[in-house]
């Protein structure tokens, strides 16, 4: 089970696991063993509330699949436990992204003030422009 909230878990039996070998270098550990895990996680059937399913799967994401899957390869560690905790970790911090509600921004007016500043600001920079223009002589 992951826990997400006091009030939002993920169920283990939604959780699903495979076992693969890794790639790249590592000698012959890596070819002997399947200590990577690849975590699949179906969005659409899962008991996320709909809110934040529809969060993840608005969202671009390299790990999103079109059917609305979330697959994470974790393969950093030797130990298969450790890649799995690394997976779990990455998939919570994934949907806690989409948890957080942002403020709305509320537009506001500048200053009578802040608006005098800029002009008087605009008129000083007019003026030295006009005192670098050359005079014709007479």
């Amino acid at each position: 089970m992951l826990t997400l909230s006091q009030r939002v878990t993920i169920p283990a039996h939604e959780l699903e696991f495979q076992m693969i070998r890794a790639s790249g270098p590592g000698g012959q550990h890596v070819n002997k063993t399947s200590s990577a895990i690849q975590l699949i996680f179906d969005i659409r059937a899962s008991s996320l509330p709909e809110i934040y399913q529809q969060r993840l799967l608005q969202r671009p994401h390299p790990n999103l699949t079109a059917g609305g899957k979330i697959i994470i390869k974790a393969q950093q560690y030797r130990s298969q436990e450790m890649n799995r905790q690394d997976a779990l970790a990455r998939l919570k911090a994934m949907i806690e992204q989409v948890m957080v509600v942002r403020k709305k921004r509320i537009a506001t007016k500048p200053t009578k003030a802040s608006q005098r500043r800029r002009v008087d600001s605009k008129k000083r920079h007019g003026q030295t422009k006009v005192l670098r223009r050359q005079t014709r002589d007479e």
